[in-house]
């Protein structure tokens, strides 16, 4: 059996990932954590993620509803922050990631909420829409891991990371869990808001997997390190499945991990925004599973080969 250490131990005996953190907070003074590039400094102003330099929990526990390699037997230990990079017009946690609902934690809080997790048998530390707060994520996590934490480091994500977040989190990150939400420029635009979704998307997913590769798993099918993908399949085809599954069989790797989601149903604003209004068909998903097998990809989730949409 594979023995196992976290990532970012490595870069907290050498002093390296005191340096992040340093480095990570100066990014907040003219912010590029994320393709909106704001610029704004975090101190004095909120930029597209209305998050200043604190970060804030909605909420924190075991998760049994996440991937089979993460969630396994005890639950992957999920941080939820609030707020978002993205305004999804159909987010199903909408009071957390437009509204904001939780509250402001300090680092050493953070620090302790990842070591409980631990405690409490998780099989690794996941943290939720986490780029807009990566700087008080890495001072919480020098202080866990000074105090013990061994945990695999989940980086859960709508894949609207910059680079320079991404560099930030090289050799900290055991296994990356972006979205890949749309293919197209306009769609990405019109339904959550973002500029140039898929070029800053693409470009994040191929880092991510420059830095960890294809998911790997213990003998017991737990995730250790590598790369986990996600995509929601939309009404009408509006995320571009098809595009993206060639995208990661041709650019990122056949071997690729990926959960390709039924689970849309209406929800925020969805109900103002046809074809969104509607949850998608069996049809319309089984096309899409059969997409992503014709582009080449053949890791799925379990649940993604045998879930059928009623």
């Amino acid at each position: 059996m594979e023995t196992f250490q976290p990532a970012y131990l490595s870069l907290y005996q050498t002093g390296a990932l005191s340096e992040r953190v340093e480095a990570a907070y100066e990014h907040l003074h003219a912010c590029d954590l994320c393709g909106h590039q704001c610029g704004v400094d975090r101190e004095e102003t909120l930029g597209a993620c209305q998050t200043g330099l604190q970060a804030i929990v909605s909420s924190f526990g075991p998760h049994f509803g996440e991937e089979d390699p993460l969630r396994g037997y005890h639950g992957s230990g999920t941080i939820f922050f609030a707020w978002c990079n993205l305004s999804c017009q159909f987010c199903q946690n909408y009071d957390i990631s437009q509204s904001g609902q939780g509250r402001a934690f300090h680092p050493e809080e953070l620090a302790q909420i990842m070591l409980s997790l631990q405690e409490k048998g998780c099989h690794n530390v996941n943290l939720v829409s986490p780029t807009h707060v990566v700087a008080p994520i890495l001072e919480a996590l020098l202080i866990a891991t000074e105090a013990g934490l061994r945990q695999p480091l989940v980086w859960n994500t709508g894949g609207y990371d910059s680079l320079a977040t991404l560099d930030l989190l090289d050799g900290v990150v055991d296994i990356y869990m972006p979205d890949m939400k749309y293919a197209d420029t306009e769609i990405a635009y019109k339904y959550s808001r973002v500029e140039n979704y898929p070029a800053v998307n693409q470009a994040a997913v191929e880092e991510m997997h420059r830095q960890v590769g294809d998911l790997r798993l213990d003998d017991n099918g737990i995730a250790l390190r590598g790369l986990l993908l996600r995509h929601l399949v939309l009404p009408k085809g509006l995320a571009g499945t098809g595009e993206i599954a060639r995208f990661l069989a041709e650019e990122i790797s056949p071997d690729t991990y990926i959960n390709l989601m039924a689970q849309y149903r209406p929800c925020y604003k969805a109900h103002q925004l046809p074809p969104l209004d509607r949850s998608i068909t069996p049809k319309e998903y089984e096309h899409a599973l059969q997409q992503a097998r014709e582009a080449g990809l053949h890791r799925f989730d379990r649940r993604t080969s045998v879930l059928r949409v009623f």
